[in-house]
């Protein structure tokens, strides 16, 4: 329902601007340049599913050997007590929890070529035990949010950019903006929790979230004390590793049942494969949309208004500079992408606006684009509270990224 008022929104609001701008303003490029936008942006949906397709078919391969090696029992008596209290819904041993746990540590470490995928395989093991198919359940929700969140431990892409467009110290970002995935995702999992009733003062959660805090904490530490050279090279090596590790893990496990590993493999893969030609018409659908609402202009309105409410408060708005790439976050990854690399090339990557659009871009994840694919996969309809949820997690990761970013840099 809330993508359905979203996506119906985007196109009236570009048609009433493309009126406006037409026969008001004279500008007789608006409509052409919005009905290009649907052409292109329904073109980038098809080759981002087709590029999908591949990763999705090996990692669901990858995922079958591994639950039939027994991994989601390993993790569960890692992770049981804690997801069982997140999760009270999907009871013990449920085979999402490997999927689940893999595609958190994934996105963590900002590997988002597997972290996609096992998250599908999660949401998909997630809708077997869903009484309601078309309803999205709270277990999944809170998958989701967790998701849209996007806490992300090592920020290597970003930092790679800024390398590349002369920052001086590339890693300086690195601890602002796992501050401020942290609080984008602490909002999102206590937004989730009030409106599901989960008692967050439970002790084995507060047990968890406070050694999760503890293993943030030394990280920062024990990353503040390498060079970029050291912290990149570092970075690439173990996240590597560690998904190599993954694999060569499960090929084990499925050994030492005595499965055939590659017959399993082909009836992952053909899962896989089927879950993402079910994605296009989902991924389509919110592209175009995002795409007209960008052709039409919208965004420069929303900028110009967010930015003559902060100066008439007779508040600081240098922050203004970062928020195209705020604002397009939640609806496209390389678009948010595109407007940080912009803002480092027009005003530097050592300014004060350059570094904010760096912490902006690393506080969350691309909403709209996780909700439409995760759920799209599974013919979730109706969200219920997921996209409030979400995008209150973005909205508080969005202040965090501000304010960190004034008293870190400014």
């Amino acid at each position: 329902m809330a993508l359905n008022f979203i996506w119906i929104f985007f196109f009236l609001i570009a048609f009433v601007i493309g009126i406006v701008k037409t026969f008001f303003l004279g500008d007789a490029q608006v409509f052409p340049d919005m009905v290009n936008s649907t052409f292109d942006m329904a073109k980038s949906g098809f080759e981002i599913s087709i590029g999908l397709a591949g990763v999705l078919t090996l990692w669901s391969g990858i995922m079958k050997i591994g639950e039939k090696g027994g991994i989601v029992t390993i993790i569960s008596r890692l992770i049981g007590p804690f997801f069982n209290k997140l999760f009270p819904e999907l009871g013990d041993k449920h085979p999402a929890y490997g999927p689940m746990m893999m595609n958190l540590a994934a996105n963590m470490l900002g590997l988002d070529n597997a972290a996609t995928p096992m998250g599908l395989q999660a949401m998909s093991e997630m809708q077997k035990s869903n009484p309601n198919k078309e309803v999205a359940s709270n277990a999944q929700i809170m998958f989701l949010v967790l998701n849209a969140s996007g806490l992300t431990l090592i920020p290597i892409s970003i930092m790679v950019y800024r390398a590349q467009l002369g920052a001086a110290d590339p890693s300086d970002v690195f601890i602002p903006i796992l501050l401020a995935t942290f609080f984008s995702t602490i909002t999102g999992l206590i937004s989730v929790s009030i409106y599901q009733k989960i008692n967050l003062w439970d002790r084995t959660i507060m047990a968890y979230l406070t050694g999760m805090l503890t293993f943030v904490i030394g990280l920062i530490y024990w990353t503040h004390t390498l060079s970029p050279e050291d912290l990149s090279l570092y970075s690439k090596v173990s996240s590597n590793l560690i998904l190599f590790s993954i694999i060569t893990l499960f090929l084990l496990l499925g050994m030492r049942k005595k499965i055939n590993v590659y017959e399993t493999f082909i009836d992952g893969a053909k899962e896989g494969f089927s879950t993402a030609v079910k994605i296009i018409p989902y991924l389509v659908a919110i592209l175009v949309g995002i795409g007209v609402f960008r052709a039409s202009g919208a965004m420069d309105f929303v900028i110009a208004g967010i930015k003559w409410f902060i100066e008439a408060l007779g508040i600081n708005s240098e922050f203004i500079g970062a928020m195209p790439t705020a604002l397009m976050k939640p609806l496209s990854g390389s678009g948010s992408r595109g407007m940080m690399i912009d803002v480092m090339k027009n005003s530097g990557a050592d300014s004060f606006i350059g570094r904010l659009s760096c912490i902006v871009q690393g506080a969350g994840d691309t909403t709209f684009f996780v909700l439409a694919v995760y759920f799209g996969s599974v013919g979730i309809k109706k969200s219920r509270h997921a996209l409030a949820c979400a995008l209150l997690a973005d909205l508080a990761g969005l202040i965090a990224a501000i304010l960190i970013g004034y008293l870190f840099f400014h």
